[in-house]
């Protein structure tokens, strides 16, 4: 009887190789396994590694979905040829088109700004509403900022590529550099903590790391928030510069309908609050309330750009950083 009885059925599965290492990403794969019964196999590692993984393992590879914490980054595995295009009506409905890639082969699930942390005891706040104004000789020894090969930074600059030209961002670039009071070291948050320990008067960073830090549990970081504001520049007047958190589908994606599931998972309205609320990031859809944490700042401007405008800058946004000297 043993032997006329039926194999268990397989397990369901989806492969994820994630560079983003959030426990609150975690509690959302572990809702999807409850709702589904599909289990999540993560793999982490930063963006350039995974995608590096990614290309040796070619049609071989067991990867379901990519998900990667900058559209640059995501513009990367597109560009090698990492990414099967999708057509979804559930995640087009959901993921305003600025904020996918036009081919469907990336989307959006987070937004941050990349802003400014400013000094409030020496810096108004209309000397800082425009990126312009950081290249400008008010600011001459007084900016922090990360290095050139932060991917925050590649896409800011490619943002100001796209909206300026090669020229113009590369005159601003050197201002920047020009301007700055210590050679680039750390991460968002060190420019911030920075900014508060008087090293420099104004910071650029990404808007969640400053949201997490007036949010969180460390008293020494809420107290640096205290003193230290945020600013929201505009790009020509349209507003602030804003990238994305998103996924793709996995070229030779071996569990393509769970993938599918799992990235319509990720992108329901309850992820995305979910995500804002536990990360300081912004839901990527206009019908999202953003919860309370980041509610205050939720309302900023935010430039029309399309993510993968930006996006595609990347190489030239190196060179011309580079060409400008910043480390």
């Amino acid at each position: 009887m043993a032997a006329c009885s039926a194999p268990p059925p397989a397990e369901k599965v989806v492969n994820v190789y994630t560079a983003r290492h959030y426990d609150s990403d975690l509690a959302l794969y572990e809702q999807f396994t409850r709702e589904t019964g599909i289990k999540v196999n993560r793999i982490e590692g930063k963006a350039d590694e995974l995608v590096a993984r990614l290309k040796a393992e070619g049609a071989n590879s067991p990867a379901d979905v990519f998900i990667a914490a900058d559209a640059g980054a995501l513009w990367r595995a597109q560009e090698a040829g990492l990414f099967q295009p999708l057509k979804s009506q559930t995640l087009e409905a959901r993921i305003p088109a600025a904020l996918r890639e036009p081919d469907g082969a990336w989307f959006g699930f987070s937004r941050r700004a990349r802003v400014v942390a400013y000094d409030a005891a020496k810096v108004k706040p209309e000397e800082v509403d425009d990126y312009a104004e950081l290249a400008g000789p008010r600011f001459r020894g007084k900016i922090c900022v990360r290095s050139s090969d932060s991917i925050y930074n590649l896409s800011l600059m490619g943002a100001l590529i796209e909206a300026w030209g090669p020229q113009k961002a590369e005159a601003w670039a050197k201002g920047v550099v020009a301007n700055m009071a210590r050679p680039p070291e750390g991460g968002d948050r060190d420019q911030i903590r920075a900014v508060a320990a008087g090293v420099c008067e104004v910071a650029i960073t990404n808007s969640y790391y400053y949201l997490g830090m007036a949010s969180g549990e460390d008293a020494a970081d809420r107290a640096v928030t205290e003193k230290v504001k945020l600013a929201f520049p505009s790009l020509d007047g349209q507003g602030s510069h804003v990238n994305i958190a998103g996924l793709g589908l996995a070229k030779a994606s071996p569990n393509r309908e769970n993938a599918v599931q799992l990235m319509e998972f990720l992108t329901s309205p309850a992820a995305q609050a979910h995500i804002a609320a536990n990360n300081s990031e912004f839901p990527v859809s206009p019908e999202v309330e953003a919860p309370e944490s980041v509610r205050a700042y939720a309302g900023f401007k935010a430039h029309p750009m399309s993510a993968s405008a930006f996006a595609r800058r990347q190489p030239e946004a190196q060179s011309i950083m580079s060409a400008a000297g910043w480390r």
